[in-house]
């Protein structure tokens, strides 16, 4: 009454069907990979335009564009800042910890009894803050940034020279 051979057709029917399954499960993690890669390039794509119109603009001088406090980052030196900038940076580093405004304002001949003229210098380190040279402290002090051996190798990059030790403050004249 029964075919000998139809538990060996069952059995290879099934496996095509495990095959065609298999084969479906793929598709659908193909499918997912695509519209995962289609997402991902659409957000690199916005957060690439976030960062341009975030990214301060350059002024004109002379008819180029300069960009008077610039990025911290690899090859830009302190030196390149405007004096009155250096001369914050300096006075924020051999502060015996993390500064105020006012502080920073006594050593670098600032007014403080007057607040009036603390709020230019306070512009001022807010920048340096907003542009790496700095880090503000949740309590509203500002430190020095600090780099290490191996955190200053991954903001140089491969094969460029180490930067120099800052000048010492720049007199006023």
């Amino acid at each position: 009454m029964s075919d000998p051979e139809l538990p060996e057709q069952i059995t290879a029917r099934r496996a095509e069907l495990d095959e065609v399954e298999e084969l479906a499960e793929v598709r659908a993690e193909r499918d997912e990979l695509a519209v995962a890669e289609r997402v991902l390039e659409r957000m690199t794509g916005q957060l690439a335009e976030e960062r341009a119109s975030a990214a301060p603009m350059p002024g004109q001088v002379a008819g180029r564009a300069v960009m008077l406090i610039p990025h911290r980052e690899p090859g830009v030196e302190e030196g390149s800042l405007p004096w009155d900038y250096q001369r914050i940076i300096t006075a924020v580093r051999q502060a015996a910890g993390p500064v105020m405004a006012r502080e920073v304002g006594e050593v670098v001949g600032v007014d403080v009894s007057v607040k009036a003229k603390l709020e230019p210098l306070r512009s001022k380190l807010v920048r340096l803050v907003d542009r790496g040279w700095l880090r503000k402290l949740p309590d509203g002090r500002v430190r020095a940034v600090t780099v290490t051996a191996p955190r200053m190798e991954a903001l140089r990059g491969a094969g460029r020279p180490a930067p120099t030790q800052a000048s010492p403050v720049p007199r006023q004249h």
